[in-house]
């Protein structure tokens, strides 16, 4: 297995070659290429935003290169390539402002189901992000882009395939926004493409609708889809057994461990080593009332809760969950809480070890973990209740 240093290297390398080979059609103030379709809603300076779409210096079908439920299986490298190809034409846009003619063009390409062809025209030669370069590493879950431009003109094919699921959601605006996003989840819509629409403000009541940056759609899409299937999960039977799945991938460690309880409960772990080797937990948890605050590792807890509710849902299973994530060091560039997504949706797929226990699903789930078992458990929640549970058992069992 490559080191970290050598996966960075090889990154550095890729895009290098990437400009190198694209040079001309990224040295001059117009681009032509097929966009996934993929638009992007900054976050700085809310509430006016810099949004518009990312458009590569490829033709054909470019879908792969902004759809995160095809990059299972996939090398960093891979997907950074694919991130970084994508080069973003912005203007700063309201967002409240989700008529006129420019951010109706990006809807129409957000409701397609396929690759747009796109001409593109900037104010000036689209450069690197020197803000994301600010935050290459772990201290941010922004997944990476490519060349930005502030855009002068765009023209999108006028050939679109609708997918009706969403062009229905969108003329609906009679439907709150929550709704609008269960629905479409329910209809077998991609979570990835139901962030896409909600960020351009295509969904909920026409007097609320309004422009989302990008990554709080992504938590929003993952929180409310999630919350809907735990309300269904507790007219469930409770599971028989403690259950560990495991799975890893692109430098991440996903441990879950279901646990035989009539009351849901959740809690998430997140363990990275710092340049100088100390070891950071975050943690969050929340009981049958939900969540108290905004999570400390933040659209990681909505992905990973969205993983296990689906799973339950679809088993008609209630149970609470552990999900234990230790980033090791050749996670080296954050690509957006999509992996933890799909990653806890892999590892439930997997076999499950049983346990008659809590203390021994803890054990086999820490294994092969650098992490050690008492630096899980010092801040859990989960296994503090666990222990008063254990407790009240012996009591009445003398």
């Amino acid at each position: 297995m490559p080191t970290a240093t050598e996966i960075k290297k090889q990154l550095e390398h890729n895009w290098i070659h990437f400009l190198n080979e694209n040079s001309a059609k990224l040295s001059g103030e117009s681009l032509s290429g097929a966009t996934p379709p993929s638009i992007f809603v900054g976050r700085y300076g809310y509430p006016k935003v810099k949004v518009g779409p990312m458009v590569p210096p490829l033709h054909g079908d470019t879908t792969i290169l902004d759809t995160p439920e095809m990059w299972l299986g996939k090398k960093i490298e891979e997907i950074v390539n694919y991130r970084l190809a994508l080069v973003r034409g912005v203007s700063n846009i309201d967002v409240h402002s989700t008529a006129g003619k420019y951010v109706e063009s990006l809807q129409e390409i957000a409701m397609t189901s396929n690759s747009v062809e796109s001409e593109a025209t900037f104010e000036r030669r689209p450069i690197a992000d020197i803000e994301q370069e600010k935050h290459f590493g772990l201290d941010t879950d922004s997944a990476p882009f490519g060349p930005v431009a502030p855009l002068k003109t765009f023209k999108a094919s006028a050939s679109l395939s609708v997918d009706r699921r969403l062009e229905n959601a969108f003329y609906d605006k009679d439907l709150r926004a929550a709704e609008g996003i269960v629905n479409l989840y329910q209809r077998g819509v991609e979570v990835s493409k139901i962030c896409r629409v909600l960020s351009m403000g295509m969904l909920g009541l026409q007097k609320n609708r309004r422009l989302v940056p990008t990554r709080w759609s992504i938590s929003a899409t993952d929180d409310v889809i999630s919350a809907s299937l735990i309300k269904e999960i507790e007219t469930f039977s409770t599971i028989d057994f403690f259950k560990v799945y495991k799975y890893s991938h692109l430098g991440n460690y996903y441990l879950v461990i279901l646990i035989p309880d009539d009351v849901w409960s959740f809690e998430m772990q997140e363990a990275w080593y710092d340049k100088h080797g100390n070891v950071g937990i975050g943690t969050d948890f929340e009981d049958s009332n939900g969540l108290d605050h905004y999570p400390e590792i933040a659209g990681a807890y909505f992905a990973g809760r969205l993983g296990v509710a689906e799973h339950l849902f679809k088993r008609r299973h209630k149970a609470a969950a552990l999900i234990l994530r230790e980033i090791r060091p050749e996670y080296v560039m954050p690509l957006g809480v999509w992996q933890i997504r799909e990653g806890i949706r892999k590892a439930l797929d997997g076999d499950a070890e049983q346990f008659d226990n809590f203390e021994s699903a803890l054990l086999f789930a820490c294994i092969n973990l650098s992490v050690s078992k008492n630096e899980w458990i010092r801040k859990s929640k989960i296994y503090k209740n666990m222990r008063e549970q254990m407790r009240i058992t012996d009591f009445f069992k003398r």
